[in-house]
């Protein structure tokens, strides 16, 4: 089993408030969790934001419903990270998601899990030789291995987004990685721009109201799913 941090904010610059925007009529963030809690390999989640005030809005609503929350830092989202793991006194393995993936993939974030188990490596990823489209992107690693990084990472790079001090360390840090036969590389499921907001409405208006579990062999079957706007890096959350 393994504790999943997702995290959010509201200041994203190329669509600020992302998180908080209705999907089939509830905050987008809230769609996303709710597709994670059908994993079955976690049994925690945890939502880290920063204690800035503009992510008071988004604290307070994930608060009413029921979501364990912690506020940190809004730029060292590596510090969030290990603040989370303290105030909630995680151990062994953490999941680390962001909250622009509302078409996360449940059955992929159990096989990230399931592979860092059977490997016993510090750091798995589906995302560094990628097969599958963004917006599916896990990461799993050790607790210690994040509070290493925790310690030692000083470039606002490693800080900001959390895990290239394990990835950029393999002789430290044993890597494993989850890649598919099929090339779904190019293809983008992540929420960054109001284009790739438009696209996830579209799925979730095509699936949702008679599948609330749909899964991502039936996004592929729909006949709009191959969205490629270009390649645009996936932003911080």
């Amino acid at each position: 089993m393994a504790v999943a941090i997702l995290q959010a904010r509201m200041s994203s610059t190329r669509l600020p408030g992302k998180v908080m925007k209705l999907l089939a009529g509830r905050p987008m963030v809230e769609r996303q969790i709710e597709r994670l809690r059908r994993c079955s390999t976690l049994d925690r989640l945890i939502v880290a934001t920063s204690d800035d005030a503009s992510d008071d809005p988004l604290a307070a609503h994930l608060q009413q419903i029921g979501v364990d929350v912690f506020r940190g830092s809004l730029h060292d989202v590596l510090a969030r990270y290990v603040g989370a793991t303290r105030a909630f006194r995680v151990a062994g393995k953490v999941v680390r998601l962001t909250a622009d993936c509302p078409l996360a993939d449940p059955e992929l974030i159990d096989a990230c899990v399931r592979l860092q188990d059977r490997l016993g490596a510090d750091y798995v990823t589906n995302g560094q030789r990628r097969s599958y489209p963004r917006g599916l992107d896990v990461e799993v690693f050790n607790l210690q291995a994040l509070l290493i990084a925790g310690r030692e990472a000083t470039a606002p790079y490693d800080r900001e987004h959390v895990t290239p001090f394990l990835y950029r360390n393999p002789q430290r840090f044993s890597q494993g990685e989850l890649v598919q036969d099929r090339d779904d590389s190019a293809l983008r499921w992540t929420v960054d721009t109001p284009e790739d907001f438009a696209f996830v409405e579209r799925v979730y208006a095509a699936l949702y109201p008679a599948n609330p579990a749909f899964t991502s062999d039936d996004i592929r079957a729909l006949p709009f799913a191959h969205y490629e706007p270009g390649a645009e890096p996936q932003g911080t959350t």
